[in-house]
C-alpha cells in the first residue's frame, strides 16, 4: 500500500523542521554505532570520517526518498532508544531488533530484513550442541540486551544453561575460540561474518528462532514512520534494497518471501521471544527485575570488598617500600604507581583478562578483582605514604633514643598515627571503587550497573531502573560512609 505524496511531503517538512540543515540543503538525522561494525555500520577504511554498511545505504535510500541529505549520528547501540526519544536523531537504523517492549514504547518500521538466531561451537563440539537444551551447566554468550540474550535467559530456567552477556561481538567469539563460553548465540549476519573474519568455529545449521531489523522512531514520530514505511516498501519493490543486501552479501532466498509479506501489506510477522512478563508493565516490571538486581548487587558489594583488600595489602606494601626500601625498589615501586595512575582502568582490565589470556585463563570475577585491586592499589600507596609522611620527625627521633628499631616505630608509632590521616581518603577511594566496578561488565561480569542496563533495555525506559540502582549504590555507600565518621570521631577523642 503506498502512502499519499502529501504524506511524504508532509513529513519532509517535518524533517525540515525538526532535523538540523546543512549545506546541502535539510538533513534526515539519523543514529547508529560505528562500533557494531560491518556489514551494519562501520567507519569507512579509506577515510574513517565516513561510514558505511547496508544500514548506512537503507538511511540513504530513505532520505532520498523523503528528498532529504542523510546525516549520520554516531550512538552507542544500548542508547539508541533513549537518544531517539530525546530527539537527538530522527531514527534509529543499526542492527535494532523488532520486540513488543519496543513497539510498546517506540515508533517501529516496517521489518526491513529477517535474520536469524544461530548457535556457534567449536568444531569438535558440533556433534553434541544443537539446540538450546544440550547447553545444561554450559556457559552460552550473546550480545546483552538482544532477543538471543533474552532466549537464554529463558534457557536458564528452562535448560540450566547459563548465560553469559558482553557489550560487542567480538569477544564472545573470542573466548568461545579460548574455551571461555561453549557457544555463541547471535543473529546469523554477526556470526557469519566473525566466522569470515577469525573463523575456529562453525555455525549449527538450525536456527534458534527469527527475529527481524526495523528502524526506530520517537513514540510520537508516527507520521514521519508511516512514510518511511512507504519508502521501505517501495525499496523492497523495485529491488534496491535487495541490490543493498546483495552488495553486503547478506541477502538469500528467505528474504524474497519475506520482502513479499511487507509490500503485499500482510501482517507483520511476530518476533519469536515473547515478551517477558512484566514487560508491559513498568511497576510489575520492577518487581520481577528486583531479584536479579539483588543478586547483582550483591555481586557488586564482594567484588568490591576483595579488590579493595587487595588495594590495601598491595598499597602499604608499596608505600613501605617507597619509604624504607632501597633505592632500586623505590625506583620500581614509583614507576609501577605512575603506569597504573597513567593508564585507564578499563585498559587494565582488558589486558589482564583477553591480553594475557595466552598465558593464564583468569575466571572474569577473578580478572576483575585483580584489575580493580591492582588499579586502586597505586591509589591507595600514595595515600598511606603521604600520611607516613606527615608523621612528625621529632617523634621518630625519640622513639630511636628510646632504642626502638625500624620495624617497632612503624608498628607502634608511625603507623597507628599514619591510619587515621589515611582513613577519610581510604573511604572515599573504596566509594569510588564500588561505582568503578561498574566497568567490569566489559569482561563478562554481570553487576549492579549491567544488570540495570539489560533491565532498562528490556522495558524500554530507563527512569525506574535508574531510580532503583541508585537507591541499591547508595544502600551500599552510605553505611560505609557513617561508619568512617564515626571511627574518625572515636579516633580523634582516642
Amino acid at each position: 500500500m503506498r502512502t499519499p505524496r502529501g504524506t511524504i511531503a508532509v513529513a519532509a517538512l517535518w524533517c525540515l523542521v525538526g532535523c538540523a540543515g546543512s549545506a546541502r540543503g535539510p538533513v534526515l538525522r539519523w543514529g547508529g554505532d560505528a562500533e557494531g561494525g560491518a556489514p551494519f555500520v562501520e567507519a569507512d577504511p579509506s577515510d574513517p570520517a565516513r561510514v558505511r554498511g547496508f544500514d548506512v545505504e537503507i538511511a540513504g535510500l530513505i532520505a532520498q526518498a523523503l528528498g532529504l541529505q542523510p546525516q549520520f549520528v554516531q550512538v552507542a547501540w544500548s542508547s539508541i532508544e533513549a537518544s531517539v526519544e530525546r530527539g537527538d536523531f530522527a531514527i534509529g537504523l543499526s542492527g535494532v531488533e523488532d520486540a513488543p517492549a519496543r513497539r510498546a514504547e517506540h515508533a517501529l518500521t516496517i521489518p526491513y530484513y529477517e535474520f536469524r538466531e544461530v548457535l556457534a561451537v567449536r568444531p569438535g563440539d558440533a556433534g553434541r550442541f544443537h539446540q538450546l537444551a544440550d547447553f545444561k551447566g554450559h556457559r552460552v554468550a550473546t550480545l546483552g540486551g538482544t532477543m538471543a540474550y533474552q532466549l537464554l535467559l529463558d534457557a536458564r530456567d528452562r535448560d540450566g544453561l547459563i548465560p553469559v552477556s558482553y557489550d560487542d561481538d567480538v569477544h564472545p567469539f573470542g573466548d568461545l575460540i579460548a574455551g571461555r563460553v561453549d557457544a555463541v548465540l547471535i543473529d546469523h549476519v554477526i556470526a557469519q561474518r566473525s566466522r569470515r573474519r577469525t573463523g575456529g568455529f562453525v555455525i549449527q545449521p538450525g536456527a534458534v528462532a527469527t527475529g527481524h531489523y526495523v528502524g526506530l522512531l520517537a513514540k510520537a514520530d508516527t507520521l514521519l514512520r508511516d512514510s518511511i514505511n512507504a519508502a521501505l516498501r517501495e525499496a523492497m519493490r523495485n529491488g534496491s534494497l535487495e541490490r543493498v543486501f546483495r552488495q553486503w552479501n547478506v541477502w538469500d532466498d528467505s528474504q524474497a518471501g519475506f520482502f513479499h509479506r511487507q509490500i503485499s501489506d500482510m501482517a507483520r510477522p511476530a518476533v519469536s521471544v515473547p515478551s517477558p512478563t512484566g514487560r508491559g508493565d513498568r511497576g510489575e516490571g520492577a518487581w520481577s527485575y528486583l531479584p536479579a538486581l539483588l543478586h547483582a548487587a550483591a555481586i557488586t558489594l564482594l567484588l568490591s570488598l576483595l579488590s579493595m583488600a587487595l588495594a590495601v595489602a598491595v598499597g602499604m606494601l608499596l608505600a613501605a617500600g617507597r619509604v624504607y626500601g632501597p633505592p632500586l625498589v623505590r625506583a620500581g615501586f614509583a614507576t609501577y604507581v605512575e603506569v597504573i595512575r597513567g593508564t585507564p582502568v578499563l585498559l587494565q582490565l582488558f589486558v589482564i583478562y583477553y591480553g594475557l589470556s595466552g598465558l593464564v585463563r583468569l575466571p572474569a570475577f577473578l580478572a576483575a578483582v585483580l584489575g580493580l585491586g591492582l588499579n586502586y592499589a597505586a591509589y591507595e600507596s600514595e595515600i598511606y605514604r603521604a600520611a607516613l609522611a606527615a608523621i612528625s620527625s621529632s617523634q621518630l627521633e625519640a622513639a630511636r633514643t628510646l632504642g626502638l628499631s625500624e620495624g617497632q616505630i612503624l608498628r607502634l608509632v608511625r603507623a597507628p598515627q599514619a591510619a587515621r590521616l589515611a582513613l577519610a581518603p581510604m573511604t572515599n577511594d573504596f566509594v569510588a571503587l564500588l561505582k568503578d566496578s561498574s566497568l567490569v561488565s566489559v569482561i563478562t561480569v554481570v553487576e549492579l550497573t549491567k544488570q540495570t542496563a539489560i533491565y532498562a533495555t528490556n522495558v524500554g525506559s530507563w527512569v525506574v531502573p535508574g531510580l532503583l540502582c541508585a537507591t541499591l549504590y547508595l544502600i551500599l555507600s552510605l553505611p560505609l560512609s557513617r561508619l568512617a565518621r564515626r571511627l574518625e570521631r572515636r579516633w580523634s577523642l582516642a
